[in-house]
């Protein structure tokens, strides 16, 4: 049976949590369908751990509540059964193959002997591991490892799967292959609850984005439709110049309104009149001695996005 994708898998009600006294989660509202991808973004400190302990029944909330197809994670073993985990730091036997490691968990899940192997093939299968199913898993890219750790969460059918930095520490083809993977589960009607701090990758791959704040949910929708309402006509212009400037040199750079980007070579603004802006910068940082090796012209993303909440968050 298909689920129905207008009733909500996972619904968190206006839970809030504290700890020792300090209010850590502040009256989240939180609703996740049958095969919708959300990304939960937000900077260290947000309350995303805590939320996703809420979720998973590890943690009782101190006000709200919270349903898993319809019913209670944190006192309800049958509910819990409903949710798949992808933590961060693998959860796998290094020295064991893919497999085996599949076996293992298939059997830790609860699922009876006969239904073992039909589970682990299929769990392969989705996250396309099968050509490495007799690799011990120690050897393996740490792509391929990516989606092991993926295809062990996935063993029991669950309705919600959870994927805390899913593609932490890969290169951008393995990125890609776990995206794919996201994307077929998504397609068999699993919840995915992406936790990242990969911007790029949750505006690709994402239905919904949300944002915490403070233990807040400040923001959330389609990640083009926030994009579109937050900068409108608005481009970002992308400025790369030498990675070893001089403090006097960065200075320079800052001045033509342009800010240091996440690599230390590419300095961004966002301009009304991208093509022209970026001929005015080409023209203005030769003046001053440091010529661009490349400009680069396109939409804001929800880097851009993120860093505006940010910056109107601190100075509210």
């Amino acid at each position: 049976m298909t689920p129905d994708p207008q009733v909500p898998i996972l619904q968190v009600e206006q839970v809030v949590h504290a700890y020792g006294g300090t209010p850590v989660l502040r009256g989240v509202d939180l609703t996740i369908r049958a095969g919708e991808i959300y990304a939960l973004l937000g900077p260290n400190g947000a309350g995303k751990t805590t939320l996703i302990r809420a979720i998973c029944g590890r943690l009782k909330p101190s006000g709200g509540r919270v349903r898993l197809a319809g019913g209670d994670p944190q006192a309800e073993p049958a509910v819990r059964a409903c949710l798949g985990l992808a933590p961060q730091e693998l959860a796998l036997y290094a020295h064991l193959t893919v497999r085996e490691n599949l076996e293992v968990f298939a059997s830790l899940s609860g699922l009876k002997r006969a239904e073992v192997a039909p589970a682990v093939e299929a769990a392969m299968a989705v996250t396309r591991t099968a050509d490495r199913a007799h690799v011990p898993v120690r050897h393996l890219s740490g792509g391929y490892q990516r989606r092991v750790n993926i295809a062990a969460a996935v063993l029991h059918h669950p309705r919600l799967l959870i994927l805390d930095e899913p593609t932490v520490g890969v290169d951008i083809n393995a990125r890609e292959a776990v995206d794919a993977v996201i994307r077929a589960l998504a397609e068999q009607g699993v919840a995915v609850l992406l936790i990242t701090h990969d911007l790029e990758q949750a505006g690709g791959l994402a239905t919904r984005v949300g944002f915490l704040s403070e233990g807040r949910k400040v923001l959330e929708g389609e990640p083009a439709a926030l994009i579109a309402d937050a900068f409108g006509e608005h481009v970002e212009v992308l400025v790369v110049v030498a990675a070893d400037l001089a403090a006097h040199e960065e200075e320079r750079v800052r001045a033509l309104g342009l800010e240091r980007g996440r690599a230390t070579d590419v300095w961004t603004c966002l301009a009304d009149d991208g093509y022209a802006a970026a001929a005015r910068l080409d023209k203005a940082l030769k003046a001053v001695g440091l010529p661009a090796r490349e400009i680069r012209v396109r939409q804001p993303s929800l880097q851009n996005l993120f860093s505006l909440i940010s910056e109107d968050r601190r100075a509210a």
